[in-house]
């Protein structure tokens, strides 16, 4: 499939309350820029020309606007308004994109996705119909519920990562569902409406920044 029905969507409407900071985690800076400018310029240097929609708060518009003044950010994207819900805010990036191809869903707080890790996923997701990254735990694990606790065996529990790539036209079917607690990322949608999901091997670095100790590790990260 050509790079041509390549898009992606960047889902960036989280706040700060794990953070610990009154500025929207996706807004904090990472190497002298908003992470998550990091985000988009990811998905950029994979393919300048693929079309890239950024999911935001509305009431953040014009704040992201003048970010992107102060700091000349001249990569082009579409906006969208983001949900109540993840699931609504792609339901939101999903609008406008009435087109066969590929989309790829990411986190606009995984900042440290290679290009070269997109570019494999995409190549997966074209021979599956979708590409979902994930790592195995470090991590020894233990399950817990009412009735206690007990040892988990990590060789079959993996990590879900984004970016999550699917083909389009089934992504916006999946997403026609009820909304669901259980949608906490993309390829539950999908798996919900019937398609299987394609494990593919993700990236150790390409870490969520949830917390301000994710926030330093990242800055390690750039720095090299």
């Amino acid at each position: 499939m050509s790079a041509a029905n390549f898009f992606v969507i960047i889902v960036a409407g989280g706040t700060g309350v794990r953070m610990g900071s009154a500025v929207p985690k996706q807004f904090l800076p990472l190497g002298g820029k908003p992470l998550l400018m990091h985000s988009i310029e990811a998905f950029h240097r994979f393919d300048p020309e693929i079309p890239i929609t950024v999911v935001l708060p509305e009431d953040q518009f014009d704040n992201w606007d003048q970010l992107c003044f102060n700091h000349r950010f001249k990569v082009p994207y579409r906006r969208a308004a983001g949900g109540v819900t993840r699931f609504h805010s792609v339901q939101n990036g999903l609008r406008g994109l009435e087109c066969t191809g590929l989309v790829a869903i990411h986190d606009g707080v995984r900042p440290l996705i290679r290009p070269d890790v997109i570019a494999r996923l995409f190549d997966e997701a074209a021979i599956h119909t979708n590409a979902v990254p994930a790592i195995p735990p470090a991590d020894s694990l233990r399950w817990q519920d009412d009735q206690g606790n007990h040892p988990v065996d990590r060789n079959y529990i993996r990590l879900i990562q984004t970016p999550q790539i699917f083909d389009l036209p089934k992504l916006r079917q999946a997403y026609l569902q009820p909304y669901d607690t259980l949608f906490t990322d993309d390829a539950a949608v999908w798996e919900k409406a019937g398609f299987p999901v394609h494990l593919a091997e993700g990236q150790s670095t390409n870490i969520k920044i949830t917390t301000p100790e994710d926030l330093a590790v990242a800055e390690l990260f750039i720095g090299k």
